[in-house]
């Protein structure tokens, strides 16, 4: 490991996070449904009330979904795993990792960096399309901690990199090696976004149109490499609740291809999950082998740890002051 003492410069990831054993799952959970941008009630005590109501309901079958994949969420060890990459690869900026929902927590991370002397931070977002409902809270939290320590570093966001070239060949490259000696002719390629409440969609968060735009730039990229699926279309998984999400569903999207073959790419994660690696290739590969007559059924991993994705996250940080002006959001903080 690299010996981080003379760095004066940080780099943050920042995520929702995931529980590490059984144990941590209701931590996780109440963190979760007490964030105002994901149970969008303002009354305090009422979003708790709810949240509590939520938990009850959903907790037995999270912990099922988690025994099903090991007992903990892989986000953590993926993280771990990147940063130090991140941090051997690049001997200008330190890395560390912030989870929104469970340790390691704002406060701490912020208070290692304070008395570290660290004077610049670049928040990086581990969600390549910006919304509401996924970076600005974590970014909120930072801005708490910065405060309650009274520290005053300077501060670069990086909000999202839909559209960067680094991110999007390492995209490009995943795809490649999930259909090595496979015809992509007869595949059909579904980018999976997480959903988020249509309200969001209509009070004009950016996410839904980041999705569509990410989705031309990868099709542009794979039609200039020579692969040609049979369709490239996205769709959106994880709907909570009983409000309207944006669509179409991941799901629907498989039982309209019946009798296909299929590649998934999840488009809005970067680190595998729970999401990923139980909803779509546990849940969904059952219903699209056992009730659609789905010929093949291909996940292609997230970028994890993976090399590309760490050149990706060192070209972005070490040019913060650059993507400062084109994606900081003033109204996040």
């Amino acid at each position: 490991m690299m010996n981080l003492i003379n760095k004066k410069e940080a780099a943050i990831l920042l995520n929702m996070g995931g529980p590490r054993n059984i144990e941590e799952i209701n931590t996780f959970l109440v963190n979760m449904f007490n964030d105002y941008y994901i149970l969008n009630i303002k009354n305090n005590f009422i979003r708790g009330m709810i949240g509590k109501k939520i938990i009850k309901k959903i907790k037995q079958n999270v912990i099922r979904h988690y025994e099903a994949i090991g007992g903990k969420s892989p986000i953590n060890d993926y993280t771990e795993n990147l940063v130090n990459k991140l941090n051997q690869l690049d001997n200008r900026i330190e890395y560390k990792y912030i989870m929104n929902y469970n340790y390691p927590y704002a406060y701490d991370v912020l208070k290692e960096l304070k008395e570290k002397g660290m004077d610049k931070i670049t928040l990086f977002s581990m969600y390549p399309q910006y919304s509401e409902v996924t970076i600005k809270s974590s970014i909120e939290s930072v801005y708490k901690a910065i405060k309650k320590l009274k520290y005053n570093p300077q501060i670069n966001i990086i909000d999202r990199y839909y559209d960067n070239n680094y991110y999007n060949d390492s995209i490009i490259e995943l795809i490649k090696s999930s259909i090595v000696n496979k015809n992509p002719e007869e595949y059909i390629l579904i980018f999976s976004a997480h959903s988020i409440p249509k309200m969001y969609a209509d009070k004009g968060d950016p996410y839904e149109y980041e999705c569509n735009e990410n989705v031309k730039i990868l099709k542009e990229k794979l039609y200039e490499e020579g692969i040609n699926f049979k369709d490239i279309v996205l769709s959106y998984q994880s709907k909570i609740g009983k409000v309207e999400w944006i669509g179409p569903s991941t799901i629907d999207t498989i039982k309209k291809y019946s009798g296909e073959k299929l590649i998934i790419y999840p488009l809005a994660f970067t680190i595998d999950n729970s999401e990923t690696i139980y909803e779509i290739d546990i849940e969904y590969r059952e219903e699209a082998l056992n009730e659609y007559n789905i010929k093949d059924f291909i996940l292609c991993p997230c970028l994890n740890d993976n090399i590309n994705f760490v050149k990706t996250i060192i070209e972005l940080s070490n040019n913060a002051n650059t993507y400062q002006n084109i994606y900081y959001n003033k109204e996040i903080v």
